[in-house]
């Protein structure tokens, strides 16, 4: 039975070696291990390799690209949301996590929701890219162009554009899909976009005279690097939210060239007689004519024609 034995074990040693030797192999023509190693040839040699084959061999296994990923609960890593990166310590290769995409994406409208509670990115918009944007119109078709102008003039600078757009029309015609199809482009780029409703968020403004922090919301909205205004002219409308709110937010982001985006079911001429009275009745035609020098300044206004799909929704 010896030799037999002997010759099994033989097998086996020769298999494993030579599974190993595929493993190997197939870790160092990895791109991107070849990328760190040639990064690191300073320090790196064949034995810190060897040393280091089972780091290797765990960062060549995990996901690298999110960008198929629908939600970091929905992550295939070892650790939900979190990436393996490839790093030399104390002369040995080692991995640390950092946080995926995805989940940078999702933190930020974390923290800013729990600053705004009326920050607005419906269900159907989460995942919106500039590709999916639809052009079966001539005034939708534009509108995607010049969404995708914006993002790659983004992608191309490193810099953001001072002015956004001003996208207006009826009911459900998908103004809001566009909005929140720029800001997920823009987050990929880790570009923070506000995104509020307005109705909702001058309701709660309100709300934070009492508890005193009306101060930091109006702050967090101003200096947002993109702000996004979806239904505009949609809000019970007061001297107050008008000039104090709605006025200092774009006067601030005028001064600092931070670009606004916003939807309306108004057009210029409409939202300014919209702003030029009060729900009590208070007419102030100047006020109104201001916050629209600002709008226009901040935006270039596009109308979006289309059927309201919402009628078509369950």
């Amino acid at each position: 039975m010896q030799p037999i034995n002997r010759e099994l074990k033989k097998m086996m040693d020769s298999q494993f070696q030579s599974r190993y030797n595929e493993m190997q192999k197939e870790i160092l023509e990895n791109q991107n291990v070849q990328k760190f190693l040639a990064e690191n040839d300073q320090v790196a040699n064949r034995e810190m390799v060897e040393r280091g084959l089972g780091k290797l061999y765990e960062y060549v296994n995990q996901h690298h690209d999110c960008s198929a990923c629908e939600s970091v609960a929905l992550c295939k890593n070892a650790i939900n949301g979190f990436i393996p990166k490839l790093t030399v310590i104390r002369g040995q290769i080692d991995l640390e996590y950092i946080p995926c995409q995805t989940k940078r994406m999702e933190d930020n409208r974390r923290r800013a929701a729990s600053m705004i509670s009326s920050m607005h990115m419906p269900k159907d918009v989460l995942k919106a890219r500039i590709d999916d944007l639809d052009k079966s119109n001539p005034s939708k078709a534009t509108i995607s162009d010049v969404a995708e102008l914006f993002i790659q003039k983004v992608r191309k600078t490193g810099e953001l554009p001072k002015t956004g757009y001003y996208i207006y029309g009826n009911f459900g015609v998908g103004k809001s899909y566009v909005l929140g199809a720029i800001a997920n482009e823009l987050a990929t780029m880790e570009i923070k976009t506000v995104m509020v409703y307005v109705p909702d968020f001058l309701s709660e403004l309100k709300s934070a005279i009492g508890d005193q922090t009306l101060s930091e919301k109006v702050d967090f909205v101003k200096k947002a690097p993109v702000l996004m205004l979806d239904d505009i002219g949609a809000e019970n409308l007061s001297a107050w939210t008008r000039d104090e709110i709605i006025g200092t937010i774009l006067q601030y982001r005028m001064n600092e060239g931070l670009p606004v985006f916003i939807t309306s079911n108004y057009d210029y001429d409409q939202l300014e007689k919209h702003f030029a009275t009060t729900q009590k009745g208070e007419v102030d035609v100047m006020k109104a004519a201001r916050i629209m020098e600002r709008v226009k300044a901040l935006t270039t206004d596009f109308e979006m024609i289309g059927e309201n799909r919402r009628l078509y929704q369950d």
